[in-house]
């Protein structure tokens, strides 16, 4: 706790009420930090509730990052209640399948208000106080499929990319006054959303094998990068993509048949 150095910070997460958004709380709370957990689902109240009952502070509050009244009203009761954050973690996101020549515009931008514009709106009212007081730290959790686009995902890969781009335009326009903005970008994570692809017979075996690391990723992996990117000990790394793969985004050259260059495959 005392490395880390986040005793006492207040830490805002959204989507903070399950899955890698829960993982996150969890992880801040861990080492020292106050919690807000926001999250329209009122199931946040629960992630609350267990860092308090590790002796943890923390508070739930209902918000819709879609909302600019929703979220100013958040960052008001989050001051309040726990004094002023130091960091954010934007997390709040969604994906609507659909092929891109069939899509609804309107689910078109529904995912970018949420992940898109949604991670913008958080930063500039959790950001704006920081730059007033010359410091803070903002990490956006991002997607393996920014840089490989994922089919039939609708605007999911779009959003992606675009808050690589954001964090980048944060980081170099708000760094100079002690901001710092990166991203981490999980690869293949089962949680609760994902828990129907891998009950399918053989999804999960073979998607593992797929992973250098030979195992599928869970919300701790990213919490313990997103705890260092938000604690001082990360200082002087901003602008940055952190990816969380598994080395997942490192196989191609090892998929595509080379005759005499295969080796022997570790389970």
């Amino acid at each position: 706790m005392n490395w880390i150095g986040l005793d006492g910070r207040v830490a805002v997460v959204t989507g903070g009420g399950a899955g890698i958004g829960r993982g996150i709380a969890l992880g801040l709370a861990a080492v020292g930090a106050n919690v807000a957990v926001l999250d329209r689902d009122e199931a946040g109240s629960s992630v609350a509730d267990e860092i308090r009952s590790r002796k943890g502070r923390a508070v739930f509050i209902a918000c819709d990052v879609t909302s600019d009244a929703s979220v100013e009203a958040a960052a008001a009761r989050i001051t309040a209640d726990l004094g002023p954050a130091s960091i954010l973690v934007n997390n709040a996101g969604t994906m609507r399948a659909g092929a891109l020549d069939t899509m609804p515009m309107a689910d078109w931008d529904a995912i970018l208000a949420l992940n898109l514009t949604g991670y913008f709106r958080c930063a500039r009212v959790f950001g704006v106080p920081m730059l007033a007081r010359g410091q803070g730290a903002i990490v956006h959790v991002g997607s393996i499929s920014a840089s490989f686009p994922q089919s039939f995902s609708g605007a999911y890969s779009v959003t992606k990319a675009a808050v690589a781009m954001l964090s980048q335009q944060l980081s170099t326009e708000w760094g100079p006054r002690g901001v710092r903005s990166n991203v981490v970008s999980p690869g293949m994570i089962r949680t609760p959303m994902t828990e129907a692809i891998y009950a399918a017979p053989g999804v999960h075996e073979t998607r593992r094998s797929l992973v250098p690391r030979r195992r599928i990723g869970v919300p701790e992996d990213i919490a313990d990068t997103v705890v260092f990117l938000a604690s001082e000990r990360a200082d002087y790394i901003t602008g940055q993509e952190i990816i969380v793969d598994g080395g997942l985004m490192r196989t191609l050259m090892s998929v595509i048949p080379r005759p005499g260059f295969e080796g022997t495959p570790t389970a």
